[in-house]
């Protein structure tokens, strides 16, 4: 396979799926900034590891590998510093610009567990397919969907709580 067809391949995907991708690697850290420097982590890791990729039809599944891991590792080395970030802005934010926009349906996702939490985002926010999603994910497709059934039953009940306040 020739290496400049993959080197063009892999440009040429993540320039066309560019907002996906930040919208996936946002959906784990819940910040822009660290949102674009995910992705761009992601499409260096992508092009210093291209020859990894036996086959250019999975390169979307590759690729969305290499985000979430890259999502992951960020949200573990800064697991601390984002919560005290987080508590410093709560403490210091006017109100003013509130949005309420699905504020229960994004408070219920990040209340699940990191898996269960990628399975529905790739699924529904992505549109994977089950086969995709555990590609991306290194798990089984029914692992894939069991997570899934139990996250929207979670989801279900969470937002029943919601309601009911």
């Amino acid at each position: 396979m020739d290496k400049k067809n993959i080197d063009e391949q892999i440009a040429e995907y993540v320039l066309k799926y560019k907002e996906n991708h930040y919208r996936l690697a946002y959906s784990y850290v819940k910040n822009a900034d660290d949102a674009l420097d995910i992705v761009q982590e992601s499409v260096y890791k992508a092009i210093c590891s291209k020859d990894t990729l036996k086959d250019p039809s999975y390169l979307k599944t590759w690729f969305y590998r290499i985000l979430v891991n890259t999502s992951i590792d960020f949200i573990r080395k800064n697991r601390k510093t984002e919560v005290m970030d987080e508590e410093i802005l709560t403490n210091i934010d006017s109100g003013t610009a509130d949005n309420y926009e699905n504020f229960d349906l994004k408070k219920a996702l990040n209340n699940l567990p990191d898996n269960y939490r990628a399975v529905v985002v790739l699924r529904y926010f992505e549109d994977l397919k089950f086969e995709e999603i555990a590609e991306v994910l290194n798990e089984n497709v029914n692992t894939v969907k069991t997570r899934l059934y139990k996250s929207l039953k979670t989801l279900r009940i969470e937002m029943e709580d919601y309601e009911e306040v």
